[in-house]
C-alpha cells in the first residue's frame, strides 16, 4: 500500500472510531468529513459500512488486548488488574456504540474481531491470575464470573449513562467484592 493510501486508511480508522463511538447511527459521510477524505476514498478502503465498523471494533479489541499485555508486566499485578478493569468500563460506551452499529447494519463480528476478542479475554485472564497470585484478588473468583462482572459493569454504566463519579463508586463496590477477605 502506498504511503498516502496508508495515511488515508489511518485517518479513516481514527475518524470512524470517533464518529461511530459517539453515535451508532452515524454515516460513512460523517467519517469521510472528519477524516478529510472523499466518500469514494472511504469506500475504496472499506467497500461497506459494515466492513468499516468491523475494522474499528477489531482495532478497539486489539488495543485492549495490547494494553492488558502491557499491564501484565507491571510490578503490582493487583493495581494493573484494577486499572485495566477501570479502563474497559470507562471506554465501554463508545465500544458498545460501535458494536450496536454493527448489529444495526445486520452483521455480527467477523473472524478478525472474534479473534481480537479472544485475545483480549485471554490477556484479561492473565491479569486476573497474576492479581490472584499477588493476593490482590480473591482466589475463589474465577474467570467466568469476573469477566461477567466486567461486561455487566460496562453495559450497566453505558445503559444508565453514569457520570464518572457514580461509575467510580460502582467500581469501588465491585472491587471491594473482588478483594480477599480481611
Amino acid at each position: 500500500m502506498r504511503a498516502d493510501a496508508r495515511d488515508n486508511r489511518a485517518r479513516i480508522m481514527t475518524a470512524a472510531d470517533d464518529v461511530f463511538g459517539r453515535s451508532p447511527s452515524a454515516s460513512t459521510d460523517d467519517v469521510a468529513r472528519l477524516a478529510g477524505v472523499g466518500i469514494a476514498t472511504v469506500f475504496r478502503h472499506f467497500p461497506t459500512k459494515t466492513e468499516l465498523l468491523e475494522a474499528v471494533l477489531t482495532l478497539r479489541l486489539e488495543r485492549l488486548r495490547e494494553r492488558a499485555r502491557e499491564l501484565s508486566g507491571d510490578a503490582e499485578p493487583g493495581k494493573a488488574f484494577f486499572e485495566f478493569f477501570t479502563q474497559v468500563v470507562s471506554e465501554s460506551a463508545s465500544k458498545l456504540a460501535i458494536a450496536e452499529a454493527l448489529t444495526a447494519a445486520g452483521a455480527v463480528a467477523g473472524a478478525e474481531a472474534q479473534e481480537a476478542g479472544r485475545g483480549m479475554r485471554s490477556a484479561f485472564n492473565d491479569l486476573l491470575t497474576a492479581a490472584q497470585r499477588a493476593g490482590a484478588v480473591r482466589t475463589d473468583a474465577e474467570f467466568p464470573e469476573v469477566y461477567a462482572l466486567l461486561i455487566g459493569a460496562s453495559r450497566g454504566a453505558t445503559a444508565a449513562k453514569l457520570d464518572p463519579a457514580v461509575r467510580d463508586r460502582m467500581l469501588t463496590l465491585i472491587y471491594a467484592g473482588l478483594k480477599p477477605y480481611a
